[in-house]
């Protein structure tokens, strides 16, 4: 007897979100995951396929392209315990009295959340329903929500007038995530996210990457913006040597998680 719908739903889209943070995933490792049999996932896999979103391998299943990037609440279940990590890192940043931007992602929504534990006195500003939410019970955190398109998919606001809005503010600083990070810089699958982060860069002093691991040099549709506008790149494991030595010589200061200090690139 074949599972309900809405049940094959939720696995496929599982399935994708697994892909988003490996290049290839195997049909064994997918079945004991997910509790069901591998000739369940198979079926997925085919249909996945067949629609264009996976390519069909021996044993499993790969890539995914350049455009394309599971839905936020899909990201939100994966990579938990490094984005906490990056979490509990990156507040250390913020000062009593800041002004932070903060924009639409799974991992600047974990952000705020710890965040809200510790803030004292500052002024968020958002286009993501997920840090809203986190931050307004804060009586000591002011937050300013952007206007907007509203995306069902990435739980945010975007366009002209969200861009136009934050244009009226300065900010001590700005948290920003990416889907990829890269030799050139961050690198983003979603084009009206990609201005939101800039915008959110030009009017911030300071301008700090979160990002887990699993996204080093891995390139997506569009770039952020060049290496050498980040102030700052928080993520939960150190890069390979090639990309620490084009973040260290760019002047990005480099913090691991559970790490107090700047991590230092040997030349």
């Amino acid at each position: 007897m074949s599972l309900p719908e809405g049940k094959k739903v939720v696995r496929q889209r599982l399935i994708l979100a697994e892909l988003g943070l490996s290049p290839a995933v195997r049909t064994s490792d997918l079945a004991r995951r997910l509790g069901v049999s591998a000739e369940t996932v198979r079926r997925d896999i085919e249909e996945l396929t067949q629609r264009g979103l996976v390519s069909r391998t021996y044993g499993g299943a790969a890539g995914r392209q350049l455009g394309l990037q599971p839905e936020f609440q899909d990201r939100n279940t994966l990579a938990v315990e490094e984005r906490d990590a990056i979490a509990r890192a990156a507040v250390k940043l913020v000062m009593p009295g800041d002004v932070v931007m903060i924009d639409s992602g799974s991992t600047t929504a974990r952000f705020a959340h710890v965040l809200a534990e510790t803030a004292e006195k500052i002024t968020v500003i958002t286009n993501c329903f997920a840090v809203a939410n986190a931050l307004v019970p804060q009586g000591s955190v002011r937050v300013l929500f952007c206007p907007g398109d509203f995306s069902a998919r990435e739980r945010g606001v975007y366009g002209s007038e969200t861009c136009a809005f934050l244009q009226r503010f300065n900010a001590d600083i700005a948290f920003i995530g990416a889907s990829g990070l890269t030799f050139e810089g961050p690198n983003d699958v979603e084009t009206q996210a990609c201005w939101v982060k800039r915008t959110m860069m030009d009017r911030a002093e300071r301008n700090v990457l979160l990002l887990d691991g699993t996204k080093f040099n891995r390139r997506h549709l569009e770039l952020v913006c060049p290496m050498e506008r980040l102030s700052d790149i928080v993520t939960d494991r150190a890069p390979d040597a090639v990309l620490a030595e084009k973040i260290a010589a760019d002047n990005v200061s480099l913090h691991l998680a559970g790490e107090s200090r700047r991590v230092a690139v040997e030349a």
